[in-house]
């Protein structure tokens, strides 16, 4: 009997619905993504995060119908580069900058919204 290794699979429960997050490459594929611990997830997604355990080939049978071939495992980074000032559109010359621009909001009640 060939033994897997169990990976940590970040998972989205809505209701009694749960279903594999799924990420993308930096040139726009999708994948998975697997952890080897649930201390390596939680430091990238956050402690409440939901997940579940499951070996490579179930992950593969549940990602294939959906066309995602790439697995990641362990992943440091998973959004794309942040484009620097210069290239943003709309940027600013230098000695041009409105003042506080490129600051971040000193408000409490500002938050990032999760899509």
């Amino acid at each position: 009997m060939a033994r897997f290794a169990v990976w940590h699979v970040p998972v989205t429960v809505i209701g009694r619905t749960t279903s594999l997050r799924l990420f993308r490459l930096r040139d726009g594929r999708r994948c998975a993504v697997g952890f080897s611990s649930a201390d390596a997830l939680a430091e990238l997604l956050g402690p409440e995060q939901a997940a579940v355990e499951l070996g490579e080939p179930a992950l593969r049978a549940l990602t294939a119908p959906l066309g995602v071939e790439e697995i990641v495992l362990d992943p440091r980074l998973v959004a794309p580069p942040v484009a620097g000032p210069a290239e943003r559109p709309g940027a600013t010359r230098p000695g041009n900058e409105r003042p506080g621009a490129g600051r971040p909001s000193a408000r409490s009640d500002a938050r990032l919204q999760r899509r």
